[in-house]
């Protein structure tokens, strides 16, 4: 009889893997990121359990928009109060907060559930090159 084999929650043992946004389209680079929380790289993948690791996303106004879409594409926030839709451009977005621009493209590829909001805290962006976290020794990521 085989054994069911499932997975620890890796607590300590989990990685930090840094990307580099520069030039890279949003969608493919939100997708490898997902993936990479998710823990789908990682050979003991397993869709309840958390094993995912740390994502660290730089140089995330660099990040490229294809097509139309500065134009186009919407993101909106609501206040809920009557009347408290804003709507922005991602124009605008790519100014101001380029930032959630990512956060919002990899949240929306991660799970709807406590499971998915927890992986979402694992993902730090930053504007720039800098990034605060050079005592967790990042290591480039592959994709």
């Amino acid at each position: 009889m085989m054994k069911t084999f499932i997975p620890k929650n890796p607590g300590e043992a989990r990685r930090w893997q840094l990307v580099d946004a520069a030039d890279k389209p949003l969608g493919r680079l939100a997708v490898d990121i997902a993936n990479t929380l998710r823990g789908k790289t990682s050979p003991t993948f397993t869709p309840s359990v958390d094993t995912g690791d740390f994502v660290i996303v730089i140089n995330a106004e660099k990040v490229r928009l294809t097509g139309r879409k500065l134009e186009q594409k919407e993101y909106q926030r609501y206040s809920g109060w009557r009347g408290g839709l804003k709507r922005f451009s991602a124009e605008t977005m790519m100014e101001k907060h380029p930032d959630r621009v990512i956060k919002e493209a990899v949240r929306g590829m991660l799970p709807k559930n406590n499971i998915g909001d927890w992986m979402l805290t694992r993902m730090k962006v930053y504007r720039g090159a800098e990034h605060p976290h050079q005592a967790q020794k990042p290591v480039a990521a592959a994709f």
